[in-house]
């Protein structure tokens, strides 16, 4: 389908043809750049007192505003470090070059410029432009443009607010938001800090497989696809439990994999099918320790990432400090909830006390998916503080090692803030026969089309077999840990390219 150009755009591509009319290439592939537009600014400010020195530069960028007043004109441009200005005036360049420039560039091309810095009557660094050329025309005007008045002066800027928009088009987003750009360059810190939190532990980073014969180690539906060659169904992974813990059999004490998973589920504010997660796997150690852990990790991001233990987030501010809260899980829904899941064993009897409640529980749902729609409808939303919500159903956690005095109950645990589950973690289990009973019960339990149910996994029971020392496991989001730390209340605003409903 070929494009239909609006009338800006064709304004935009007649200025192309005029100047390679003129033999002037508007995309060419050379460019020069002797600093960034803040080093160019301190340059000058380093020199500024010092009388007869000047700096010369050559910067490049993307015009971010116009301003022109006969025969000078002003314009920001803007590179990866900032935005500086430019001044062309007829009687450094001449008329002929300020007209050029005036009737060629428009907001969002990108150009190349030398000159002088030197400080305006305003006060501002600028570049006095002793020559100029054109790097890149731009054909589609960013979003928005509107007009803002300045001492008097219509300059142009350029705006994009709406979400829709934004997600859809985030090379666009990123253009002309700056603050969305801060978000991305956070986001790479974050996970630089728990690459350097981990290694400095001790853990080793590897690379699990994505495309996954027999997917596992999480309850989530998964992407399905088919290999030609091999004639056989492969998986995208939704988790990399059970090939991290491989690796401890194979006598790799601590590991971690930052990566992608993707689950073929709901997408909410906190949900996106493809999304970043962390997880690690310690020899030796139990959920307990991982607790610590955490903290230490959390904080540690905390420390290097906001400089500050306090963060806000919607307006509340959360204190990271440890030790955090430590609820059980049983305590906290008998507190919020009024029912004590320890009197009622079966989903049975669970789902006559939710219904004594005036709650309406799922049809056919075991117990322990009972239990997790209570949590996430009446525990999650109201976990503002860090907390640790502790000792889970064992049916809803087929990986996790039992409570030495309740064989239902297993050593899990969940952290909790700002309304938000962060991470989830588990004594994890090391009884290959006891994994066996696990993976048969699951099968027994589940319908075979329920997204929950958790497939016989052969060659990790073979794994296991072998000797698993006992192990501490953990899993984060990525993107929910990003969003505390941006401020961002939407997953979508973390992620570069969300999946979004096709347009009709």
């Amino acid at each position: 389908m070929t494009k239909e150009y609006s009338n800006l755009e064709k304004i935009r591509l007649e200025k192309v043809e005029q100047l390679r009319e003129q033999g002037i290439d508007p995309y060419p592939a050379q460019s020069e750049r002797s600093h960034t537009s803040q080093e160019a600014i301190a340059a000058f400010e380093g020199v500024e007192s010092k009388e007869g020195e000047e700096v010369s530069a050559t910067l490049v960028g993307r015009v971010r505003s116009l301003r022109a007043m006969g025969k000078i004109t002003f314009a920001h441009i803007e590179d990866g470090s900032g935005r500086v200005q430019i001044f062309l005036r007829a009687n450094d360049i001449g008329g002929e070059q300020v007209e050029f420039f005036n009737k060629y560039f428009d907001l969002g091309d990108f150009i190349q410029a030398s000159g002088e810095m030197f400080r305006t009557r305003t006060g501002e660094v600028t570049l006095r432009v002793k020559e100029f050329h054109m790097l890149a025309k731009s054909i589609t005007p960013l979003p928005a443009a509107k007009d803002e008045v300045v001492d008097g002066e219509v300059v142009q800027h350029a705006t994009l607010a709406e979400p829709e928009v934004r997600y859809r088009q985030r090379y666009a987003d990123l253009a002309v938001n700056s603050d969305v750009r801060q978000i991305f360059r956070k986001r790479a810190a974050i996970i630089r800090s728990l690459r350097d939190f981990l290694d400095g532990q001790g853990f080793l980073e590897v690379e699990t497989p994505i495309l996954q014969p027999i997917y596992g180690g999480a309850a989530a539906r998964p992407f399905v696809t088919y290999h030609n060659q091999l004639k056989q169904d492969l998986y995208l992974r939704i988790s990399f439990e059970l090939y991290l813990k491989r690796l401890l059999v194979g006598d790799i004490e601590r590991v971690y994999e930052i990566g992608r998973d993707f689950r073929n589920e709901g997408v909410d504010r906190t949900h996106n099918p493809e999304f970043t997660m962390l997880e690690f796997y310690m020899a030796y150690a139990d959920y307990q320790q991982v607790m610590e852990l955490t903290e230490e990790m959390v904080v540690y991001v905390a420390d290097q990432v906001a400089g500050s233990r306090e963060i806000s987030y919607q307006g509340q501010v959360i204190n990271l400090e440890p030790p955090w809260s430590r609820m059980k899980l049983s305590d906290g829904l008998a507190e919020l909830v009024g029912i004590d899941i320890e009197e009622h064993a079966t989903a049975e009897s669970l789902a006559q006390a939710m219904r004594a409640k005036d709650l309406e529980p799922e049809p056919e749902a075991t117990r322990g998916k009972l239990i997790d729609s209570l949590i996430g409808n009446f525990l999650e939303p109201n976990l503002l503080q860090p907390t640790f919500l502790y000792d889970y159903p064992r049916d809803i956690s087929p990986l996790t090692k039992s409570r030495p005095e309740d064989a239902s109950t297993v050593e899990r645990f969940e952290a909790f803030m700002a309304g938000m589950e962060i991470c989830n973690a588990f004594s994890e289990l090391n009884d290959p026969l006891d994994q066996e009973a696990r993976f048969q019960e699951m099968g027994r339990d589940y319908a075979s089309d329920d997204e929950e149910r958790h497939p016989m996994d052969e060659d990790y029971l073979r794994a296991m077999r072998y000797g698993m020392p006992p192990n501490g496991g953990f899993g984060m989001g990525v993107d929910r840990l990003t969003m505390l730390f941006t401020d961002t209340p939407n997953i979508r605003e973390v992620i570069l390219f969300p999946h979004l409903r096709e347009r009709e």
